[in-house]
């Protein structure tokens, strides 16, 4: 890449959420913008994140991390070993098609409606879990899949945020939430932080 890309995001998007993180891990300087009126331009579907990158558009978070991953292949976010790596895949389609677009997309929220949103939240969340918690058990060194950072953790830490902000008690799962815990502590997860991004409320922000 010859200029620092431009991310559009939402700062509360768990979308933008997974390709702050992996933009912090691989050391890429990019700038963030928010939705505009013309944002239709960038991306027809007008959800976030979209990601311009010498002249070209990308958009969905797991086709921008893998663009991510062939440009800046260090650190490796996907495994070599070929099973390792279709076990990250794996996880990330358990949270990004199985769980987080029924309950934290804010299209699907509206049609819900506030009265039901919550109750709707945690069914989802909750379903998921109990199977990510089993899966888990299985991959899991120090992080989701052995003991190195993959895409599967970007995709994890912003959806126990998800649980949390629904009132999903994690005690019920101690793998998922172990893991969230560790991958929290490392800088690159702190700088992509919802609660620190530019757009964040104030009265939401990190004191």
């Amino acid at each position: 890449m010859t200029v620092d890309p431009v991310l559009y995001s939402y700062f509360r998007s768990s979308c933008s959420w997974r390709v702050r993180i992996a933009l912090n891990l691989k050391g890429v300087e990019y700038e963030t913008k928010t939705k505009t009126s013309d944002y239709t331009t960038v991306n027809p579907l007008q959800q976030v994140p979209s990601i311009e990158v010498n002249g070209q558009t990308l958009t969905q978070s797991v086709a921008i991390i893998e663009f991510l991953e062939e440009t800046y292949p260090s650190p490796a976010l996907l495994p070599k070993d070929v099973f390792k790596r279709a076990k990250v895949r794996e996880i990330c389609e358990v949270i990004g098609s199985g769980i987080q677009p029924l309950q934290s997309n804010s299209g699907v929220l509206k049609k819900i409606g506030d009265e039901k949103k919550t109750e709707w939240a945690q069914f989802w969340i909750e379903k998921g879990f109990v199977a990510l918690e089993k899966m888990l058990q299985k991959t899991a060194g120090k992080y989701s899949v052995g003991d190195e950072i993959t895409m599967a953790d970007l995709f994890l830490v912003p959806q126990v945020d998800n649980a949390k902000r629904f009132s999903v008690p994690m005690e019920t799962f101690p793998t998922i939430a172990r893991i969230n815990e560790e991958c929290s502590k490392l800088d690159a997860f702190k700088a992509a932080s919802p609660f620190v991004q530019p757009d964040c409320p104030e009265d939401l922000r990190a004191k």
